[in-house]
């Protein structure tokens, strides 16, 4: 298996066609068609389904396709780093961020990223934390912001900071009117919008409820914070969220956001990097800028509901 078959496979099914692919290469279609044969033969299995239309990926090329990226991406990775400086780090540094981080520190981590380091390309991508935390497993992300549950001692870890988690539902809503606080007993006897079980905020508050001999019984499960949001304003149930991804909602009064005792509950947000793949220079430079971003926003008030961590160290 050859890196180039890597390159002309990832190629094909960016681009849906032998022939479109062939011409962004500059490689004869022949030529590419051999490849490809030449890797299924090798693999054992048909990674495409041809057709008048253009390709598209069997099972088996679904999965060699993302390990074919994560291939790919290492190898520019080890270019840059031996071509680049530690006092002018550049490159391509790739951010995993989850959906309910990404409005509180992507726009201050881009401008920083662009003022302090213009000669790193910082690609930021938004997914759920458990496909975040394969995606870093598997090198196609070179960071991760994920949440301390526990379960990442594959990781190298440096806490950023503890965000409290609050009770938010459409303003109008019965649940919590006059109430300022809530119990977290009084929050589970509501209609609760979730994400998933391997997903964000889930684990935490499930872990939270079973230590306090609470349970979740009524639960509607998104895994998405616009259709969650949508859910809240239609009045089919309230969540359990930080402020920020409902900041704007927040603001312009169409939701209310309620304080949780007896327990509160807060999750430890912390920077995640492979044990087992080096950091590029420009890697290691995002890393720190992200964890200088993360405590000057708290400073400031603009991460609602965060603490900076001090003195956050690797593990």
């Amino acid at each position: 298996m050859e890196l180039r078959q890597l390159r002309y496979f990832v190629a094909i099914v960016d681009h849906g066609s032998l022939s479109r692919a062939a011409l962004v290469l500059h490689v004869a279609q022949p030529a590419l068609t051999q490849q490809l044969r030449q890797l299924e033969e090798e693999l054992g299995v048909q990674l495409l389904h041809r057709s008048a239309q253009g390709v598209l990926s069997t099972d088996a090329g679904k999965i060699f396709y993302e390990h074919a990226q994560a291939i790919l991406k290492q190898v520019a990775d080890a270019r840059s780093a031996v071509a680049q400086s530690a006092e002018r780090p550049s490159g391509s540094v790739t951010l995993g961020l989850p959906h309910s981080i990404s409005g509180a520190l992507a726009l201050p981590l881009l401008t920083a990223a662009r003022a302090q380091y213009p000669e790193i390309t910082l690609q930021l991508t938004e997914e759920l934390t458990g496909n975040l935390s394969d995606q870093l497993k598997s090198g196609r992300v070179n960071l991760a912001v994920l949440f301390d549950d526990g379960q990442l001692a594959q990781f190298a870890t440096t806490p950023l900071v503890e965000e409290e988690l609050r009770f938010i539902c459409r303003a109008d809503a019965t649940y919590a009117q006059g109430e300022q606080a809530l119990t977290l007993a009084q929050t589970l006897k509501t209609t609760l919008i979730l994400p998933g079980l391997q997903h964000g905020v889930r684990p935490r508050i499930e872990s939270v409820a079973r230590q306090a001999g609470l349970v979740l019984d009524q639960v509607i499960e998104i895994n998405s914070i616009a259709i969650l949001k949508s859910a809240i304003l239609a009045d089919m149930g309230a969540t359990i969220l930080p402020s920020a991804p409902v900041l704007d909602e927040l603001e312009r009064g169409a939701m209310h956001s309620h304080r949780i005792h007896s327990p509160s509950i807060s999750r430890t947000v912390v920077l995640c990097a492979s044990k087992n793949i080096p950091l590029t220079n420009a890697a290691a430079a995002v890393s720190r800028l992200v964890q200088q971003v993360s405590a000057q926003l708290c400073a400031g008030d603009t991460w609602p509901g965060a603490t900076a961590i001090a003195g956050g160290t690797s593990s």
